[in-house]
């Protein structure tokens, strides 16, 4: 049916209007779409996450080499850390579970019934080959329902990742499972050196060495190894990272601090003090990274070693607004 005249004369206005507020419509969404700014080009970071929920360690088999960045959680109501390991080529998880594991436990054994020198001497029984092991990194010690990243530099091949804080009867994680070995594979991670805002150096003497003045929020921590050494119980020097609350004690954390006491990295770890991390042990020259966001309060960076405080690893300072 043919529109009259006078009606279509009627229709344009509204039609004109309607067409009108259309194209409004579509110039606003087109300028809408302008003004929002672009999501930020963020840095694609490959992270390898290791969760515990007990007595293990959960990650991939396989993970990338190059710069690695471990993010751990801590899901179960023990402190641990992450270790890695480098052992001699030919040397696996089974040569470790059968030569090293069980000499650990005889002298901890020992040391616990107070039988210090026996246990210290049961300590000889280690193969040949223990003192060609390499300690490249990994993250410092981690309270109960905390994670921790850190990231290092690791080259393909064959590494073993362990814990050793004991229990409260004494017996190391290791022991109960709390190691696995993992394959480094030639494939790059992508990732790139991190950029550190808090710069850390550890030496057997000089100790731990860095500028305290640290304030509240998010940090990426260097720790550059300027050497490194065997202390009295086994170990190289390392950091880690802890808040301390107002009832922490230093004396007994730094005694706690050495697993070779009876007393020493056993759980419950020191009252008042909460492990956020760290960078573990790495070889001289080598620097590792890890990042904390840390809230106004007291903390400390201290060294799994022998009389920590004595070897000026120990250094407590406090974070500001």
């Amino acid at each position: 049916m043919k529109i009259p005249t006078t009606c279509h004369c009627a229709l344009r206005p509204i039609f004109i209007l309607i067409l009108c507020i259309a194209l409004n419509l579509q110039s606003c969404k087109s300028d809408k779409k302008q003004n929002v700014p672009e999501e930020p080009l963020m840095e694609k970071e490959n992270v390898v996450d290791v969760l515990t929920e007990n007595m293990e360690f959960q990650l991939p088999d396989t993970i990338p080499s190059g710069w690695v960045t471990f993010r751990y959680k801590n899901a179960s109501p023990q402190t641990h850390f992450i270790m890695v390991d480098d052992y001699p080529d030919g040397k696996t998880l089974d040569s470790v579970k059968a030569r090293v594991v069980p000499v650990f436990d005889e002298g901890m054994n020992l040391i616990n019934e107070g039988k210090v020198d026996e246990g210290l001497a049961a300590f000889g029984k280690l193969p040949e080959w223990f003192p060609e092991a390499k300690f490249i990194g990994g993250t410092g010690l981690v309270s109960p329902n905390h994670v921790a990243t850190s990231t290092m530099k690791i080259n393909p091949g064959y590494y073993i990742i362990e814990c050793y804080v004991k229990m409260s009867n004494g017996v190391f994680h290791v022991s109960m499972g709390m190691v696995k070995e993992v394959i480094v594979s030639d494939t790059d991670s992508g990732n790139t050196e991190p950029k550190a805002d808090v710069g850390i150096e550890i030496s057997s003497t000089e100790g731990i060495v860095f500028n305290d003045s640290i304030s509240a929020g998010k940090h990426v921590f260097s720790v550059h190894f300027k050497d490194q050494i065997v202390h009295e119980n086994f170990v190289g020097h390392d950091v880690n990272l802890a808040k301390l609350d107002d009832n922490a004690d230093l004396d007994t954390l730094n005694m706690w601090m050495n697993w070779s006491n009876p007393k020493g990295l056993i759980e419950p770890a020191p009252a008042g003090v909460t492990f956020l991390g760290g960078m573990n042990n790495m070889l001289a020259g080598d620097t590792g990274y890890f990042t904390a966001t840390l809230d106004p309060g007291r903390y400390v960076l201290i060294s799994e070693v022998n009389d920590p405080a004595s070897k000026n690893m120990l250094k407590t300072f406090t974070v500001s607004e």
